[in-house]
């Protein structure tokens, strides 16, 4: 199938052709039909699978064929995101497929002056990508009006869910048309995401694709068994292993990204960390610093890392393991893009070995482990469902192991104690 079988006009045809496109991804395929009839849409696919296209596409057009009302303050078409990050790729995109259609879109994102953001909003716009505490903002203060808005998007819906945006949502919801035409797009629906769908979408024709389960053949994985204490060390000695790459660290939180940078700085490596407490600008500078390589180490939370597409990403260092194991995969496939080959390595504490037994058994790999001296110390194993590790105690020995020595020990304590003696 390619892209004009999906009822495509020339015009997004031509743009995609000057992109290099010539065969729409699964996502695509399956949600363009529907959204281009109008009907509302939940659909199921992670990031990098195409799903920006998947709606962006079918919305252009529906724009372009209409009449464009032209007022004031006014949105056609709302595109919800949850990071910064992402609503610039998004707006990115949009450009690059409406750039042979005459349509207006603007990107509102917190961390930015909001005065050009109104100005850009004054005379309404077609397609409006926001964030949801700036969008609400210059509702507020009535720089911008949802009342026209004929069709929502709702991206990374779980993302949203996860950062606790749902109120911010519902309340913009109340804002939108009842009679607008709504898309949700989520890589995982979680409770409260489903009920969501089933209480703002009309009859919604679901569309999905398969998680991935699969890491790149090209990225080398591999785990190492640290303390807390010791991370910190370890990921100096490991940045300065790699000098001169580019190297991505990951943090479960924004204080543990802003510890990991101070260390690095005191330790003379040139780092930067992005996430949701850093401005828009200094999360720009930070990535413009690390696709030029003048900062080439980069620390970041899961929701900053949304949207970064750099390549040459030498080595990806999971400082924490991710509580999702679908994250990790995401996490590492930032090295080995477009061919070239990486390094994925992890930091697992003793409370962390249960994320790792996740993640290992959604990607059906045995992750090898390295000891300090950079020499694997188990077998590489490939399974069909990784078992849990025994439970280790601080000698190296599994618990199971352990207490029967116990046991034992007990036993022999018994049998060598003297019967009394008679008085």
């Amino acid at each position: 199938m390619n892209f004009n079988e999906l009822g495509l006009d020339k015009p997004i045809l031509k743009a995609l052709a000057a992109q290099g496109y010539d065969k729409p991804t699964p996502i695509q395929s399956k949600a363009i039909p529907p959204i281009l009839e109008g009907r509302d849409v939940v659909g199921l696919a992670q990031t990098g699978t195409g799903k920006t296209a998947a709606f962006t596409l079918p919305l252009l057009q529906q724009l372009a064929r209409s009449k464009n009302t032209d007022r004031s303050n006014a949105v056609r078409v709302l595109i919800l995101s949850p990071t910064r990050e992402l609503a610039a790729q998004i707006h990115k995109a949009v450009r690059d497929y409406s750039r042979n259609l005459s349509l207006t879109s603007t990107c509102v994102v917190g961390g930015m002056s909001i005065k050009p953001q109104r100005k850009a909003l004054a005379a309404g716009v077609d397609i409006l990508i926001a964030t949801p505490g700036r969008l609400l903002d210059l509702a507020d203060q009535k720089a911008v009006r949802l009342n026209e808005v004929e069709t929502f998007v709702l991206d990374e819906a779980d993302q949203m869910l996860d950062i606790g945006f749902m109120p911010a949502i519902r309340r913009i919801l109340s804002l939108v048309p009842n009679d607008r035409q709504t898309l949700l797009f989520s890589a995982t629906m979680p409770k409260a995401i489903r009920e969501l769908s089933a209480r703002h979408l009309h009859e919604p024709v679901e569309v999905s694709v398969a998680p991935q389960a699969k890491t790149a053949d090209k990225i080398e994985q591999s785990v190492r068994h640290l303390t807390r204490e010791q991370k910190v060390g370890a990921v100096t000695d490991l940045i300065r292993a790699h000098a001169g790459k580019r190297v991505i660290v990951f943090t479960r939180t924004k204080r543990g990204a802003d510890k990991v940078a101070r260390r690095l700085a005191s330790d003379g490596l040139n780092a930067a960390a992005i996430h949701g407490n850093k401005s828009q600008g200094q999360r720009k500078r930070a990535l413009d610093a690390f696709r030029k390589g003048s900062c080439p180490v980069l620390i970041a939370t899961d929701i900053a890392a949304r949207g970064i597409d750099v390549p040459d990403v030498e080595l990806v260092i999971n400082y924490e393991l991710p509580n999702v194991p679908e994250i990790y995969i995401h996490r590492i496939g930032r090295t080995a893009r477009a061919g070239a080959s990486g390094l994925a390595v992890s930091f697992c504490t003793g409370e962390e070995r249960t994320c790792l037994r996740d993640i290992e058994r959604l990607i059906k790999y045995k992750i090898p482990v390295i000891g300090t001296d950079g020499e694997i110390v188990e077998t590489v194993e490939k399974v069909a469902d990784a078992k849990p590790a025994p439970k280790r105690n601080g000698n190296g020995n599994s618990k199971q192991r352990w207490s029967s020595k116990k046991k034992n020990f007990a036993r022999k304590q018994r049998s060598s104690k003297k019967p009394p003696r008679a008085a």
